[in-house]
């Protein structure tokens, strides 16, 4: 009995230390999101000689030409209409912004929803936060490598976002399971990795059909680089406390694990795209 109440304090208190934890987290997303969107709307207008983010949306749609001279020949041809600009720096701020929000409502409004969650192995909070703002940065990437259509960009990111949400899904089936018995249900985790290679093949797709690749700048490259090794470290941490390797045994330590790897990956790709702007 002593023992289990030992057990109990060591658990909310390490509860609290993520807590404040995602407070800090919070203040770091929210003052470079804030900065990101300065630069975005009163600093690079003003800029000249800087590289190009500008990136117009098209639609496609088939349009009926009639014949005119009424023997049979109508058409059916495809239309492409420029439908909007993406705000490509402005929506660079936005994912720090939403992390921003989110680590706030845990540390928060939401801090006792939020440690009866991690008791069971679950924190929704992070799923839906990522449902969004990886969305966001998998669209701007793909938007880097050519593409413009906006049902391109509604399926690429629509597959990001139930991709985490299988990753909710997965916390949801193996809550309070004992991991060391081998009872972890893993067709969440295998669905959410097939529908999350669906935005990478799209980009791979619009890679290997340019045939001025070799004009990309070298900072997309890198951000490329970058979020593609960021993005399977979050399965692997996945894949580590469901295995209990380790330390990932505790759930909380890859609670902890997640949060880094948010911030290393958005700040990274905040500050790629920001030393792009200056490249010619």
């Amino acid at each position: 009995m002593e023992k289990d109440v030992k057990q109990e304090l060591n658990v909310d208190l390490k509860i609290d230390k993520l807590i404040s934890f995602n407070k800090k987290m919070g203040f770091v997303h929210l003052v470079q999101g804030l900065l990101m969107m300065a630069f975005a709307l009163f600093v690079y207008p003003n800029l000249s000689d800087t590289f190009d983010f500008s990136v117009g949306v098209v639609g496609n749609y088939l349009e009926f030409v009639p014949d005119p001279s009424g023997v049979g020949g109508d058409l059916m041809l495809t239309t492409t209409d420029v439908l909007f600009n993406l705000p490509f720096l402005e929506l660079t701020a936005s994912f720090l912004l939403l992390s921003a929000l989110f680590h706030f409502l845990i540390a928060f409004p939401n801090k006792n929803k939020y440690r009866a969650g991690l008791k069971k192995g679950i924190n929704v909070y992070r799923w839906y936060e990522y449902a969004l703002s990886s969305s966001v940065m998998i669209v701007l990437i793909s938007a880097l490598f050519g593409v413009r259509d906006v049902a391109v960009f509604a399926l690429i990111a629509l597959a990001n976002a139930g991709m985490n949400l299988f990753g909710l899904d997965m916390e949801l089936l193996n809550s309070g399971k004992d991991k060391t018995k081998n009872k972890t249900n893993w067709l969440p985790f295998i669905f959410g990795s097939v529908l999350g290679l669906a935005p990478w093949v799209a980009i791979a797709f619009y890679i290997g059909v340019n045939p001025n690749i070799d004009q990309v700048p070298g900072f997309v490259w890198a951000i490329l680089a970058t979020y593609f090794v960021a993005f399977n470290t979050f399965p692997v941490n996945m894949w580590l406390q469901y295995k209990g390797v380790g330390k990932f045994k505790d759930y909380l330590y890859g609670e902890r694990g997640y949060i880094v790897l948010s911030l290393v990956a958005k700040t990274i790709l905040t500050w790629l795209v920001l030393f792009g702007v200056f490249q010619p």
